[in-house]
């Protein structure tokens, strides 16, 4: 089988969807299939450098063979991200680079905005199934990081529809983030998340495949096997001494939610070590909140790290801080923690629920019920009776089961379409 995949950016730029699709191609790639890779060209120091300035979430040396780099322009300062025009220019680019490759069985979306309107657009022309994963709550991200969510939301509905061309043909009304996303499922074979609580969420707002059953498939995103069971075997047998270890992991920005993190280490007052990993532009104003407050605990800002490192503190940790609320649609990190055998916090109950046992609950969304679940946390892991996660969830989270379950969903798209 030949899958082309279409992501908004370059698999080795930073971000948890370029980490999954990575790991779904190499284990696609295992199974015997072929994967073409579509996303916008890189810019910039790390697309010069290639696999030795990629900071994070790499295992192993990169092999583009199955990358199809599309023209693009750099969107962010730093030139980490791009954006590809989808127009007529791009589709002949595209059907013409994708004429010296196999014959396509199935296409697979996994992007929000340009790559999503380029990857439906090729589809249809080509009359090839489509599987969409929803990665992202588009409405939640975007009015934490948007100055006019409202105003962007309607351009960004007006793009979608000028580019799909569904302004006549679409059931999709209004403007707003499901709006947006209903639009690309009436396009599509099948509709996957990955996570039970956020595929019911599509589902309650007609978020729904428009050809075959009108249900979203749950695939989780998944680790490494090999990786999974390097660390396991790595690990100590039994806890090293020391304070309480905290470890926080993510991009540093408004809805992930770190500083309300930061002030509640400062309002909590434990005695406890905290690691702070990952990047971006609140990283000046995280450090002037524990220079100005003074917390007890030490903080540690190390920067962004390679996968296999990132698992191993998260593995040498006591519990792992998930603060984001409503925007995370699978949650990574605490999955990684509990297949590892580490506990988490967790401030967002749907992701709390998917998790099951081995964990903290925060109340609300205050600093004060995130300080008083960081001092429940410390108290219990020095009296050793920290709560275990679920053992059941290594096996789930394995991404060669989790690409026997999207396979499933290829061999039901294809065959519905005849292939």
């Amino acid at each position: 089988m030949h899958v082309v995949m279409f992501g908004d950016q370059h698999l080795e730029s930073l971000g948890g969807a370029q980490v999954s699709m990575r790991l779904q191609r190499r284990f696609l790639e295992k199974a015997g299939h072929t994967v073409t890779v579509v996303a916008p060209r890189m810019h910039g120091r790390r697309a010069a450098a290639g696999a030795a300035a990629q900071p994070a979430a790499v295992a192993e040396p990169v092999d583009t063979s199955a990358y199809l780099d599309l023209p693009s322009l750099p969107v962010t300062f730093d030139r980490e991200y791009s954006l590809t025009w989808p127009s007529r220019r791009t589709d002949r680019f595209l059907d013409e680079a994708m004429s010296g490759r196999p014959p396509v069985d199935v296409v697979h979306v996994q992007a929000d905005f340009w790559g999503a309107f380029i990857g439906h657009r090729f589809a249809a022309r080509h009359r090839r199934p489509v599987v969409h994963t929803m990665h992202n709550r588009v409405d939640v991200g975007i009015r934490a990081t948007a100055p006019f969510p409202g105003l962007v939301l309607r351009v960004l509905n007006a793009w979608q529809r000028r580019a799909l061309g569904v302004a006549s043909e679409s059931k999709a009304t209004g403007s707003d983030g499901w709006s947006f996303l209903r639009r690309f499922a009436e396009r599509s074979d099948a509709v996957t998340a990955p996570s039970s609580h956020f595929a019911r969420r599509l589902e309650a707002h007609g978020v729904v495949p428009g050809h075959g059953a009108p249900a979203v498939d749950v695939v989780w995103n998944g680790i490494d096997d090999d990786v999974l069971d390097a660390a396991l075997a790595a690990a100590p047998g039994e806890r090293a001494p020391g304070r309480p270890r905290f470890v926080w992991i993510g991009r540093m920005s408004p809805e992930k939610r770190l500083l309300t993190f930061l002030e509640a280490v400062a309002e909590s007052g434990v005695d406890a070590d905290v690691e702070i990993i990952g990047g971006g532009g609140q990283l000046r104003a995280a450090r002037r909140i524990i220079e100005k407050r003074r917390p007890r605990a030490s903080v540690v800002f190390a920067g962004r790290m390679r996968y296999a490192e990132t698992l191993r503190r998260i593995q040498a940790a006591d519990a792992v801080v998930q603060t984001s609320i409503g925007f995370e649609t699978q949650g990574m990190t605490i999955f990684e923690a509990a297949s590892l055998g580490t506990p988490a916090i967790v401030s967002d109950p749907d992701l709390a629920a998917e998790l099951g046992q081995g964990r903290w609950d925060v109340a609300d969304a205050s600093v004060g019920a995130l300080a008083d679940a960081l001092r429940r946390a410390a108290a219990d892991i020095e009296a050793d009776v920290a709560p275990k996660p679920d053992p059941a969830v290594r096996d789930r989270f394995r991404q060669s089961s989790r690409t026997a379950a999207m396979i499933d969903v290829y061999d039901r798209v294809t065959a519905q379409a005849g292939r």
